[in-house]
């Protein structure tokens, strides 16, 4: 039987793979588009605009202290009710973007306000404007104390990716899902599920273990 189960998973394989495409195309859009919302987000977040700064604060609070599942819902059964037609993939990308962008936002903006107050002080000085000050002055520094939780980060964006098979997105998780009711073995079928996840998330836990040590040891130096 066990025999039977295992060349039928050997079967569905080209399926496993073509789910490990899809999670990595949701999860690398998301990634991207995750990271640019949350670096503006954040660097306002950290700015001197209170409106700004409650307006965005209220965002991240609300996105981080919901379900995940419930917002993909949302985004995917609720918004077509106002007249917004979504794909699921275009529904779990908008998703985890948003997700993503919560977390980086906090990220950055405590690495910004982890930054001496005294280096914009002597930037201003200097005659530099705001933005030569951010970019030039407070991001190189702020940076350092950025990248580790970033890349931590990135892997939680990769296993939340899950989430979206809920909603039809033929990933990994869901790849597995439909095998499982033709080889009723779950150890095997979610074994070579979660060693799927961990081959894409192994290297990024390595890359962000390996920055932390770096800027540990820059830190330690300066």
């Amino acid at each position: 039987m066990w025999g039977f189960y295992f060349n039928e998973l050997i079967r569905s394989l080209p399926s496993f793979l073509e789910g490990l495409w899809m999670t990595v195309a949701v999860s690398g859009l998301s990634l991207l588009a995750g990271t640019v919302i949350g670096f503006i987000c954040g660097i306002f977040r950290a700015g001197k605009n209170r409106i700004l700064r409650t307006i965005i604060g209220a965002w991240v609070d609300l996105i981080r202290g919901t379900p995940f599942l419930v917002q993909v819902f949302i985004i995917f059964f609720i918004l077509p009710s106002a007249g917004i037609e979504l794909e699921a993939f275009s529904a779990a990308v908008i998703a985890l973007s948003n997700l993503t962008a919560s977390f980086i936002c906090e990220i950055v903006a405590s690495g910004i306000i982890a930054v001496p107050k005294g280096q914009s002080e002597a930037a201003t000085a200097a005659g530099l404007s705001p933005f030569q000050q951010l970019w030039y002055i407070v991001l190189p520094q702020a940076m350092r104390s950025i990248l580790p939780p970033l890349v931590g980060q990135y892997v939680l964006l990769v296993k939340d990716s899950s989430v979206v098979s809920a909603i039809g997105v033929v990933d990994i998780t869901r790849v597995g899902w439909l095998t499982v009711q033709r080889i009723p073995e779950g150890l095997m079928v979610f074994g070579l599920v979660g060693l799927l996840y961990f081959a894409i998330c192994y290297p990024l836990i390595n890359l962000s273990g390996y920055l932390e040590r770096r800027m540990t040891v820059v830190s330690t130096k300066l």
